[in-house]
């Protein structure tokens, strides 16, 4: 059976965007509005600058007592995120998220074209434990490298 790749497997098929001026309180109510864990920060017509997470608002924002309604996303977005193509398989983005500490990947087409966000939560239980192998072998062969 051949892996699926992170297109295949995205639960969301469009591009959830705001421009950088945009309030963090504008980005969690999109966000809510479509039950899903990012925003991609761009400006027309299709230049990615950056991603807000569930995770930034409660750790840029919230936990430092900041407005939503006066912070701009611009400010706690994280910038020129790392992104994956459509054609790359979920296990080898499950690597990427795992050694790097996120849980969205934005996927980006030929041209440069946003085709949407690979969450975490798109992969299924056994690509997760593939990845969890390819990362413990990895650990272990480095410490074993010094």
């Amino acid at each position: 059976m051949t892996e699926r790749t992170v297109f295949q497997s995205m639960s969301h098929k469009h591009v959830l965007s705001l421009g950088p001026t945009a309030s963090v309180w504008e980005a969690a109510c999109v966000m809510t509005r479509a039950s899903c864990g990012s925003v991609l920060i761009m400006e027309p017509p299709e230049k990615l600058l950056g991603i807000v997470t569930e995770r930034d608002l409660m750790t840029r924002v919230l936990a430092k007592a900041l407005n939503p309604e006066k912070t701009q996303v611009s400010a706690v977005m994280t910038h020129n995120p790392q992104c994956v193509s459509p054609e790359t398989a979920v296990s080898d983005a499950v690597v990427i998220m795992i050694e790097r500490g996120f849980r969205h990947l934005p996927i980006v087409g030929p041209g440069g074209k946003i085709l949407g966000v690979f969450s975490v939560r798109d992969a299924l239980p056994r690509e997760i434990g593939a990845a969890m192998s390819v990362t413990e072998f990895n650990e272990t062969v480095n410490d074993a490298l010094g």
